[in-house]
């Protein structure tokens, strides 16, 4: 073993098995993170003083709202997969596009999934569009959490060689210590994100500004994938863009950086985007 290598803890990727059947740390961490998600954003929009009267989903809308997200994710995730990551291999063999099972999912995908998926249901209820987006915003750095860890159980999306004494040798890899990138996301993409919006939602009342706090989530989310980029290793099938430096996950977080710093530009500036108390939309 290399010096400086942490021994991979000895979990399996299958929690429990009834024979054909399999639950696995990945898929529960999609259902927790939903269905923690679920629990807060109604908690959110039960809680009165962070609205002082501004039009919200009712607790009665966030079942069918976590339908649609749940739609938007699985099927935002893998088709962002399967465009930005591996598109030639699935055109040779579109059988492989159904069998989730084998694993591909893209975050960035299922994040333009689940906005597609809030954008019609905030349509379809008169909702202003940015405060369902501030909702998810802050809910869902738990599921991302969760997800990264599960992809660290899993062995998958590690960093790249390093000597730094926390490096783990992952399972099916080259043998080679590696940066525990998972981790890192599941700090900065999930805990941090998390930590940062909680006191503004709940003390300094952000959600009356969704526009503000969509924008606090996707620049610190932007910016921490960016960042880990530097070290996680590219997808082999993809691999450097360019200048051994550019990775495809750099690329798809420069255009939410931007949009992100104009939405916190604007909040800040007074014009958050948040509703009247008659519902109808200012400044979105």
């Amino acid at each position: 073993m290399p010096l400086f290598a942490l021994p991979f803890p000895p979990i399996s990727p299958v929690l429990l098995e009834f024979g054909p059947i399999s639950i696995r740390w990945y898929g529960l961490a999609y259902v927790i993170g939903l269905i923690f998600g679920w629990w807060y954003i109604i908690r959110m929009v039960d809680t009165e003083r962070l609205w002082d009267g501004l039009k919200r989903p009712k607790a009665t809308d966030i079942d069918d709202l976590l339908v649609w997200m749940t739609l938007g994710v699985v099927l935002g995730g893998r088709i962002g997969y399967i465009l930005f990551y591996n598109f030639e291999a699935y055109s040779q063999n579109p059988i492989e596009i159904l069998q989730i099972w084998h694993g591909g999912m893209s975050v960035h995908g299922g994040f333009i999934g689940t906005a597609i998926a809030q954008y019609l249901f905030a349509r379809r209820r008169g909702l202003n569009v940015l405060t369902v987006f501030a909702l998810t915003a802050a809910a869902v750095p738990v599921g991302l959490f969760l997800g990264r860890l599960a992809n660290f159980v899993n062995g998958e999306l590690y960093g790249r060689v390093t000597d730094v004494p926390w490096a783990f040798i992952f399972p099916n890899s080259d043998g080679m210590p590696r940066h525990p990138s998972q981790l890192y996301e599941a700090g900065l993409e999930g805990l941090l994100i998390f930590v940062v919006l909680t006191p503004l939602i709940w003390k300094a009342g952000i959600l009356k500004k969704p526009g503000l706090t969509v924008g606090i989530f996707g620049l610190i989310y932007a910016a921490a994938r960016i960042l880990v980029e530097t070290v996680r290793e590219p997808d082999p099938q993809v691999g450097f863009l360019a200048g051994g430096f550019l990775t495809m996950g750099m690329v798809l977080s420069i255009v939410p950086a931007l949009a992100a710093a104009a939405l916190i530009a604007l909040g800040l500036g007074g014009r958050g985007g948040v509703t009247d108390r008659g519902g109808r939309d200012v400044d979105t």
